[in-house]
């Protein structure tokens, strides 16, 4: 597979110089592609759907289980009781997404827009921290509770390092560098440092925040990085280069696009891996990371 993938890559390089006209080339690179698609996704795919999924507790030794915005399978995501919860089963990480209010603020919620997971309806960028509180975040008809949406500092005094905090930073370059600041200005204030880490698709804040000075690990987000290739894609096709990224601590991969031989690269170069966000141990790729970012945290922590 990986030679047929490197006969895909010169082919897709040479059609332009050997086709006649630019309609022959557009047709040669057209079905290069398309095979070279299907070609790369067999082979991502390859580990996932048919590598070990037998995970022992000798193979979590070490490896950070992370609840992906706190207990979210019993509690509004995100929210206070969700992260109340996840501590209490005692995950050794809680993740949770921050991003900008209209006034600064940074919220605890994932979505841009608000309908369909609160009482308030539009993009959440629109509104001010305090009319946010004022929201109730939606949830199934068992749970009874009001629950709002929460601003990172609420999470911050509720964690207080009874574990670590993964903060998902969402922004786009419009907006990072007010977000690094704020960010910063946030963690220092709750003497957090020495318990947050922070992560994000997006590389211009975290650039951001390396260039004003962090107090605390940064890990970059990706979907998938391109086999044979120094590309990733994180929304974006974008350039994998360790150099670039000397500052990140932890590359953070989906992981059913996640290679075991990506992951011992990533460690040659002295840095972790994790993955996100999986299910139940038994639906998930045995690879020897550093973390998992799950959506159940329970099934991790059980395992014998």
């Amino acid at each position: 597979m990986s030679f047929l993938l490197l006969i895909l890559y010169s082919l897709a390089a040479l059609s332009v110089i050997i086709s006649p006209n630019i309609i022959c080339a557009y047709v040669v690179n057209s079905a290069v592609l398309l095979v070279f698609v299907v070609a790369t996704a067999l082979y991502i795919f390859r580990f996932s759907l048919f590598g070990s999924k037998e995970y022992t507790a000798d193979m979590l030794d070490g490896v950070e289980i992370i609840a992906h915005r706190g207990n979210s399978g019993h509690a509004p995501e995100n929210s206070l009781q969700s992260v109340t919860d996840a501590m209490a089963l005692g995950v050794d990480a809680v993740e949770v997404d921050v991003q900008m209010a209209a006034d600064g603020e940074l919220v605890v919620f994932h979505d841009a827009v608000l309908s369909g997971k609160t009482s308030l309806s539009g993009k959440l960028s629109q509104y001010t921290s305090e009319e946010l509180r004022c929201a109730t975040l939606l949830c199934g008809e068992q749970d009874t509770a009001v629950h709002t949406i929460p601003m990172l500092a609420d999470v911050l005094e509720l964690v207080d390092g009874k574990c670590r905090l993964l903060i998902d930073v969402k922004c786009d370059n419009s907006n990072a560098e007010a977000v690094a600041k704020a960010l910063i200005n946030e963690v220092s204030l709750f003497g957090a440092s020495s318990w947050v880490s922070v992560q994000s698709f997006n590389g211009r804040v975290l650039s951001e925040i390396h260039r004003l000075g962090h107090p605390f690990p940064l890990e970059k987000l990706f979907y998938f990085k391109i086999p044979f290739l120094p590309l990733a894609y994180d929304g974006k096709l974008t350039t994998f280069d360790y150099q670039k990224y000397d500052y990140i601590s932890s590359f953070n991969f989906y992981y059913r696009l996640l290679l075991p031989s990506l992951v011992e690269d990533i460690h040659s170069h002295g840095k972790k891996v994790k993955m996100w966000t999986v299910d139940a141990p038994q639906k998930t790729p045995a690879l020897h990371v550093d973390g998992v970012i799950t959506d159940d945290a329970l099934s991790w922590l059980n395992i014998e």
